[in-house]
């Protein structure tokens, strides 16, 4: 049995070369992508209309009524037709991202079929050797648990960012167009936040990988003790295991632990 420490062996943050294989399972569905992506510029101004909205409500209608400039009747029928627009826009934003996320969704389930076909095929061609050094629960983690958590990049993850990063970057031009001062006051955040940004990713970045090792240590026990339980009834070792998976368990639900608290010499040990 091979060392399942290995599974521990940490890459690097970005891979552009594991990158460019990811995306050659969006290959096929390039067209449902592009329609993905191309509702961002849908998306975008209508994330940012409730904004002006409300702008248009308060200096259009509310303060011109409170000073007498606006008659009362005329300024609450704007608000009216405000609210309409406001619930109109509401709505084609909902519309927007649910079929954004809809296409999004498609293209993952599919990306995460043929990606396991072809692991499934994989595995099927390698030799008889390779199963006597990994346990099958191992593997069994990498054709599910690997999967879904792509699945989650491809189906959420890329159009999210996409959606997030051209929300900020209009937000940020509207800003410096009204006031530069006061745009460059609200975005001297953006430093600190970067900052506990990159140490966040690194401690949850470990702490995940140290999760799936448990996850991968937890179905390779099960899979060998399952399969081989009437060997383990046999030599009464019901007991043993029992204390083992338990253990193995405990190991899971505490795998965040050693990434986040690394310094354990001055930490006092819970009992969770």
């Amino acid at each position: 049995m091979s060392n399942l420490h290995e599974e521990e062996a940490l890459g690097k943050a970005y891979d552009s070369r594991l990158m460019r294989r990811l995306l050659k399972y969006l290959k096929p569905y390039g067209w449902r992508v592009a329609l993905a992506l191309a509702l961002v510029a849908v998306v975008t101004p209508l994330e940012l209309a409730p904004p002006a909205i409300f702008q248009k409500a308060i200096d259009g209608y509310f303060v011109p009524a409170m000073n007498h400039a606006v008659p009362e009747g005329k300024a609450w029928m704007g608000v009216i037709w405000l609210s309409l627009l406001f619930l109109a826009v509401l709505s084609f934003d909902f519309l927007a991202q649910y079929v954004q996320i809809r296409i999004m969704q498609r293209v993952g389930q599919q990306t995460m079929y043929d990606m396991r076909r072809e692991i499934f095929g994989h595995m099927q061609r390698l030799p008889m050797s390779y199963f006597d050094r990994n346990p099958v629960g191992r593997l069994v983690t990498r054709v599910t648990t690997d999967v879904d958590a792509l699945n989650d990049l491809f189906a959420a993850g890329v159009v999210t960012m996409i959606n997030d990063f051209f929300l900020l970057a209009v937000m940020a031009g509207l800003l410096f167009k009204v006031n530069a001062h006061l745009a460059l006051d609200a975005l001297a955040v953006l430093p600190g936040i970067l900052v506990v940004t990159l140490i966040f990713r690194k401690y949850v970045r470990d702490a995940n990988r140290r999760i799936r090792t448990a996850i991968a240590h937890i179905n390779a026990f099960l899979q060998e003790y399952i399969s081989g339980m009437s060997v383990v009834q046999l030599f009464n070792r019901e007991a043993k295991a029992k204390d083992e998976f338990a253990t193995r368990n405990h190991d899971n639900m505490l795998a965040w632990r050693d990434a986040i608290l690394p310094t354990r010499s001055f930490i006092p040990q819970w009992n969770f």
